[in-house]
C-alpha cells in the first residue's frame, strides 16, 4: 500500500503550528522568567523597606537599650511579621545574637547569614539560606543618637512564598496565552484551508512532477502556445510561438498587455478581440500560420484564452505547387482525349482518300503548341517558371482562355528563389483566370515576366470585369477575395514576398479592359 504523502497545505499547516506552539510557548516561559525576576525585585525592595521602618522605630532603639531587649523585641517583630506579611523579622545585636525570631526556640542563637555590610553602616539585600530556607532577606544597622551601631534588623521572605505568589499569577498567563495560541491556530487552520484549495491538494513532489512535466512540454512541443488571462493579458509563451510570432528569446512578454506587444497585426487582431477560431489562416512576416484561439474554462469559471499556432509555410507552398501540379495533370488529361479524337480525324481523313487535308489539320495543331512551348521556353530559362507557365497555358486553353505571354516576356536568370517567384506569378495567374471565368469570350490573360530598370517586374493583365478603385487598397490583405469561398490567401502571400525583399505593388487597368496587376521586386535587394 502506498504510503500517503502530505500535501502542501497539511505539511504549511502543521509547520505554522509547531512554529506557532513554541512561540508561545518561549513567549509564556519569558513571560514566567520576568514574572519571577520581578518578584524577587519586589521581595528584595520589601523587606528592605520593611527593615528600614523598623530600625527607624523609637520602640526598637529603646528595646536595645535595656537588659532584656528580647522581651520588647519579640511581640513588635512577631506583630510588624504579620502586618506586613513578610516570612521573618529579626532583630539582633553586633554580635549576631537574636533578640527574636519566628521560632522562640531560636532566640539567643547567633543570627545565620551576611551581615558584614550592615556592620560597615550600609543596609543591603541578599539571597541566603538560613533556619527557614532559602530567602530573600535584607539587613540594616540600628543607630543611636550618637550614629553608633546598636543593633541590626533582618527583614525576610522565602523562596517558597514567592514562588507560591508567582503560581498564584499563572492562571493569568495561561489565559492570555491560551486565547494567542488558539487564535494563531485558527489563522493557520484558515490560511492551509486556502492554499489546499489553490494547490489542489498537491503534496511537494506531485506539485514539483507538475512544473517538470509542464515545462519539457511547453520547451518540446511543436505548436506555438500562446495564453492569455481574462484581461487580455499575456501570461505565457512558449519558444515556439515566440519563434513564430518574431519576439526575442529575452522579450519581457508575460504580465503585458496584447495591445502594448509588438505583435503581427493579424495575431495582435485575434489575441484583442478574445473570439474563438479554428484553423484560422493568419500571416506573420514571412509565414503562413493556422492559427486555433479557445476560452480557457476551469469547473465553470472563464481563467482566459489560449492560442495555439501551426507554422504551414512549407505546407502552403508544397500545396500551391501540388495544385499547379494537379491542373497540369488535368489539361494533359484533356489534350490526350482531344489528341485522340484528333488522330481519329486525321485517321479517317486518310482512309477517305483526303490526305492533304488531314496533313494540314495535323500540323496546324502540332506548330501552334510548338509555338507556345517555343516562345515560353526561349524567352524564361528558369525551368520550374517554364514549366508554371506551360502548365497554366494548357490549364488556360482548358477553360477557353486565352494566355498570352507578352513578346518582350525575357527572363534569363531568377534573382529571386525560386518559390517565391512561383508565388508571385502563379498566384498572379490563377486570379486573372477566376477574374475572366464567366466572362463574354474573347477571354484573355496576358503575362510578362522581365527586369526593367534593375527591378524584377510580373505583370498579369485580364480581360475580366475589373477591380473597383475603392477595393484596391484590400486587395493585398488577407482575408480579401471577389469569390465567396475564397480564403484570401493568393493575394496575401504575394504581398508577404513584396514586403520580404523590399518591393513594390500596383493595381490598374488593363489594355483589355480587366486588371492589370504589376509586381516590382529589386534586383538587387532580392539578391541580398
Amino acid at each position: 500500500m502506498a504510503r500517503r504523502q502530505w500535501s502542501i497545505a497539511g505539511q504549511l499547516f502543521a509547520l505554522q503550528a509547531m512554529v506557532v506552539t513554541l512561540l508561545v510557548l518561549a513567549g509564556a516561559a519569558g513571560a514566567v522568567w520576568l514574572a519571577r525576576s520581578d518578584s524577587r525585585q519586589a521581595a528584595q525592595e520589601e523587606v528592605l523597606a520593611v527593615a528600614q521602618t523598623v530600625a527607624r522605630s523609637p520602640d526598637v532603639r529603646a528595646a536595645l537599650a535595656t537588659a532584656d531587649p528580647a522581651s520588647a523585641l519579640q511581640p513588635y517583630a512577631e506583630e510588624t511579621r504579620s502586618a506586613t506579611g513578610t516570612d521573618f523579622v529579626v532583630v539582633m545585636a553586633p554580635d549576631r545574637t537574636r533578640y527574636s525570631h519566628p521560632t522562640r526556640e531560636l532566640i539567643g542563637e547567633p543570627f545565620v547569614g551576611e551581615i558584614e555590610p550592615a556592620l560597615a553602616g550600609r543596609a543591603f539585600t541578599t539571597t541566603n539560606v538560613g533556619t527557614l530556607g532559602e530567602s530573600v532577606r535584607a539587613v540594616v544597622p540600628v543607630y543611636d543618637e550618637q550614629r553608633r551601631i546598636i543593633g541590626l534588623v533582618s527583614v525576610g521572605i522565602t523562596t517558597r512564598a514567592i514562588n507560591r505568589k508567582l503560581l498564584g499569577q499563572l492562571p493569568v498567563l495561561l489565559g492570555v496565552a491560551a486565547p494567542a495560541l488558539a487564535l494563531a491556530a485558527t489563522g493557520s487552520w484558515l490560511l492551509s484551508r486556502r492554499l489546499r484549495r489553490q494547490t489542489h491538494g498537491l503534496g511537494p513532489a506531485q506539485m514539483t512532477r507538475m512544473y517538470e512535466y509542464y515545462d519539457a512540454v511547453l520547451h518540446s512541443v511543436r505548436e506555438g502556445l500562446v495564453v492569455l488571462t481574462t484581461d487580455r493579458r499575456v501570461a505565457l509563451v512558449n519558444d515556439e510561438g515566440r519563434r513564430l510570432l518574431g519576439l526575442d528569446a529575452d522579450a519581457a512578454v508575460i504580465d503585458q498587455p496584447v495591445a502594448g506587444i509588438d505583435l503581427p497585426p493579424a495575431v495582435a487582431e485575434l489575441l484583442g478581440s478574445g473570439r474563438d477560431a479554428r484553423d484560422e489562416p493568419v500571416l506573420t512576416g514571412d509565414r503562413v500560420l493556422v492559427a486555433n484561439q479557445q476560452t480557457a474554462r476551469f469547473e465553470g469559471n472563464v481563467l482566459g484564452a489560449v492560442l495555439t499556432l501551426r507554422d504551414q509555410t512549407e505546407l502552403r507552398a508544397m500545396a500551391s505547387e501540388l495544385d499547379s501540379v494537379r491542373a497540369l495533370t488535368e489539361a494533359l488529361q484533356a489534350q490526350t482525349h482531344e489528341s485522340a479524337n484528333r488522330l481519329h480525324t486525321v485517321l479517317t481523313l486518310v482512309e477517305l482518300g483526303r490526305a492533304d487535308e488531314a496533313v494540314r489539320l495535323a500540323t496546324r495543331d502540332l506548330a501552334l503548341a510548338q509555338q507556345l512551348t517555343d516562345r515560353v521556353v526561349g524567352a524564361v530559362t528558369e525551368p520550374a517558371l517554364a514549366a508554371l507557365l506551360l502548365g497554366k497555358s494548357a490549364q488556360a486553353g482548358e477553360r477557353g482562355v486565352d494566355l498570352v505571354i507578352e513578346p518582350d516576356c525575357r527572363l534569363d536568370d531568377s534573382p529571386l528563389p525560386t518559390n517565391d517567384l512561383l508565388t508571385v506569378v502563379g498566384n498572379l495567374v490563377d486570379n486573372a483566370l477566376e477574374a475572366v471565368a464567366g466572362t463574354p469570350a474573347p477571354r484573355r490573360v496576358r503575362v510578362f515576366v522581365g527586369t526593367v530598370d534593375d527591378d524584377l517586374v510580373v505583370r498579369v493583365g485580364d480581360s475580366g470585369p475589373g477591380l473597383a478603385p475603392d477595393r484596391v487598397a484590400d486587395a493585398f490583405r488577407r482575408g480579401w477575395s471577389t469569390k465567396s469561398t475564397g480564403r484570401g490567401l493568393g493575394l496575401a502571400l504575394i504581398g508577404q514576398v513584396v514586403r520580404r525583399h523590399g518591393g513594390r505593388s500596383e493595381v490598374g487597368r488593363s489594355e483589355d479592359g480587366g486588371s492589370l496587376f504589376t509586381v516590382r521586386l529589386p534586383v538587387g535587394g532580392a539578391r541580398r
